[in-house]
């Protein structure tokens, strides 16, 4: 896998100062994407462990909530595994802090069609704590909403959903403590 960048002080893609991890490759092709360079799989550097040691040690600083996966799309056949690999070293490492994960395919397109099917998603999904799914549709744009630009996409609380087989929506917290 590659990744097209790697934000070390990200406040934009959940709660709290986070690390994000843009991966490469995406075939959605959402018209308005707003990193459509990283479509291309060989577009930026090579995911290493390196890579996963260098997130390892920026999230050790305290003020740290957790890493966001974004991309391209992570949920990607060719970027799970990788994507996995970081997420168990993370989980390992801070057990307290959360994971999200942006998709451009639904939860349900996920469960029906990669959940029991392929070989990296079932323990993946296990590491997410909240997933944001769905294509980014640009005439549903809007920019007044948390944590994602267009108003089919959805913040699912995974670990809750996963155990209800309801899809549940992530809350907001008003303060952590």
């Amino acid at each position: 896998m590659n990744y097209a960048e790697l934000k070390t002080y990200d406040v934009a893609n959940g709660p709290g100062i986070r690390v994000s991890l843009f991966v490469s490759g995406c075939t959605h092709a959402c018209k308005g994407c707003f990193n459509e360079q990283a479509w291309d799989f060989d577009y930026g550097k090579p995911f290493t462990d390196e890579t996963i040691d260098s997130i390892i040690d920026t999230m050790s600083f305290g003020a740290y909530r957790g890493i966001t996966f974004l991309g391209g799309e992570p949920m990607d056949p060719k970027n799970q595994e990788d994507v996995l690999k970081c997420a168990k070293r993370v989980k390992e490492a801070y057990p307290d802090k959360d994971i999200w994960l942006f998709t451009g395919y639904t939860y349900e397109y996920i469960m029906e069609n990669m959940y029991d099917k392929l070989p990296y998603t079932k323990e993946l999904m296990s590491f997410i704590d909240v997933m944001v799914d769905g294509p980014y549709v640009e005439s549903k744009r809007n920019i007044t909403l948390l944590f994602r630009g267009s108003e089919n996409q959805r913040l699912i609380n995974l670990p809750k959903t996963l155990v209800s087989n309801d899809v549940v929506w992530w809350e907001r917290e008003i303060s952590r403590g």
